[in-house]
């Protein structure tokens, strides 16, 4: 998302922190993808961003959705979503969460375990199951291995655990790491995958889903791959590996790609002073409170308002909590006059950010989210207030 002369007169006029969405960037997003990947399923995943008129615009374009827990699957339902489109894709799920999905017409789940596969069956007997597979994610900014996913031949024994839990083993699933940067890597996860798909159907299961996952990169300061390059790979790779099974469903789970560059944060220096050598430079936006994802070194484009073109230092930026974890950047490049109230601007983070803020931690409030529309009223009503 652009920086504009909206975005830029209510930095300068309302609160900071705020995150400003332009849903048009989601609508084009979606379109685009759409094209790259042939006869796509778009389920996407709403732990990225959740705000309702996202999902509601996306609902109306006939996107399906990947859920993460019964809170985002609650979300869904309530505003009309069928249940039929969406996937419970957490490996990691209660008992009661499988049970109020599958009475509630979700019939897709994620399992990469034996014991997943035990709860689903006791709760959602008939259920259609597809098994994650681990997927080597070292070129990617944040990586999904070890945690979700197991070997080929674990998934492919867990998929045979389930037909004989009277579930249906439907596909597998892999996550080639979020933003990732390497397009090659589809490949390489659609090859093992197929793996899965050519054993079971030499002992008779004939599974009937290729789950791409997500993954697509954002752009911030890194070159990356484009989702048409991304998906050509992906188009050739299914027709090499699995242009031989009959009626195969993909799908795709964008989260990042799908909102990333729909978002721009702005917030606000609240301190500048020195340590040692270092220059430390504090915002009333933190790791706790909207850049979570920074604690990984993820770099977002940190634009300095009216200062873009000063000379620039290496500083340490941080948050406004009383935790030493709240360090945004050890090291980065700002302005070497930037001073006390000046509005520093994080660019593309419509993804991935206010999800992970806390209304809690230090009692700090999470920023403000506003759509394009919601931001031109309040500027309007600042405006008529205080002419």
């Amino acid at each position: 998302m652009k920086l504009n002369e909206l975005i830029r007169k209510a930095a300068n006029i309302l609160d900071t922190p705020f995150l400003v969405l332009d849903l048009s960037y989601v609508d084009k997003n979606y379109d685009r993808l759409k094209k790259s990947i042939s006869n796509v399923e778009i389920y996407y995943a709403v732990k990225a961003n959740s705000h309702n008129e996202i999902l509601e615009l996306l609902n109306n374009k006939g996107s399906s959705f990947d859920a993460a827990s019964i809170g985002e699957i609650k979300k869904l339902l309530s505003i009309g979503v069928d249940p039929k489109k969406i996937s419970f894709g957490n490996t990691i799920k209660k008992e009661k969460d499988i049970k109020f999905a599958w009475e509630n017409g979700i019939e897709l789940f994620a399992v990469d375990s034996e014991m997943e596969v035990e709860k689903i069956s006791k709760n959602a007997p008939g259920a259609k199951v597809y098994g994650r597979i681990e997927t080597s994610s070292n070129d990617a900014d944040w990586p999904l291995s070890n945690k979700f996913g197991t070997d080929v031949d674990h998934v492919i024994s867990i998929l045979e655990y389930a037909y004989r839990k009277e579930l249906i083993p439907y596909g597998v699933s892999f996550h080639v790491g979020s933003q990732s940067y390497n397009k090659h890597k589809w490949k390489e996860a659609i090859l093992n995958a197929s793996e899965v798909f050519e054993k079971l159907a030499e002992k008779g299961i004939y599974l009937k889903l290729l789950n791409l996952g997500g993954g697509m990169p954002v752009q911030h300061v890194k070159p990356i791959p484009e989702v048409e390059e991304i998906g050509e790979v992906i188009n050739e790779s299914i027709k090499e590996y699995l242009g031989w099974v009959d009626g195969l469903r993909v799908f795709t789970e964008p989260g990042r790609s799908m909102v990333g560059n729909a978002g721009i944060m702005a917030s606000r220096v609240l301190l500048r002073s020195r340590k040692g050598t270092k220059s430390w430079v504090y915002l009333d936006v933190g790791v706790f409170h909207g850049l979570m994802e920074t604690i990984e070194n993820f770099r977002y484009e940190v634009v300095v308002d009216k200062k873009e073109n000063h000379e620039k230092m290496i500083m340490t930026l941080a948050g406004p909590s009383c935790d030493s974890v709240d360090t945004i950047y050890d090291e980065v490049e700002l302005p070497v006059d930037i001073d006390y109230g000046d509005i520093v601007y994080f660019i593309n983070t419509g993804a991935y950010t206010i999800e992970y803020a806390s209304p809690h931690f230090n009692g700090i409030t999470p920023p403000v989210v506003y759509t394009i529309k919601e931001l031109e009223i309040e500027v309007e009503k600042y405006l008529s207030k205080n002419i």
